[in-house]
């Protein structure tokens, strides 16, 4: 009885031991497979940011100005600069200036005009 005991005790230590062995040399096979996709998606991703510069560089309104305009006097600025303009000062309070054709209501629920372009032809 005692010889039957031992072989099981032996075979399912060592059956234990190559599931141990198996399992470890899984987890390194699944990491080198997940580096391998780390680089990938690293790669795809400097490929992703050149090809969103190079769209917002094409259509960029200099870059559009100059492919739309036939006339060489027609030009784009190159930089953009941000221009506020304060409003006059009445004795420290801002002074309100009322707008042609606004009515009381208007002013109540802030009805506002819609905004119309103009061409202009030469």
């Amino acid at each position: 009885m005692q010889m039957p005991k031992f072989l099981s005790i032996v075979f399912f230590l060592t059956g234990f031991s190559l599931l141990y062995v198996y399992q470890q040399t899984e987890i390194f096979h699944l990491a080198y497979v997940g580096q391998k996709k780390q680089g990938s998606f690293s790669e795809l991703l400097d490929k992703n940011s050149i090809l969103r510069y190079n769209i917002k560089k094409n259509a960029s309104l200099t870059c559009i100005g100059s492919k739309f305009s036939g006339t060489s006097d027609y030009e784009m600025p190159n930089s953009y600069c941000l221009v506020t303009v304060a409003p006059p000062r009445k004795s420290g309070v801002l002074a309100v200036a009322s707008r042609s054709g606004e009515t009381l209501l208007s002013r109540i629920f802030s009805i506002k005009r819609q905004a119309e372009a103009k061409t202009i032809n030469p």
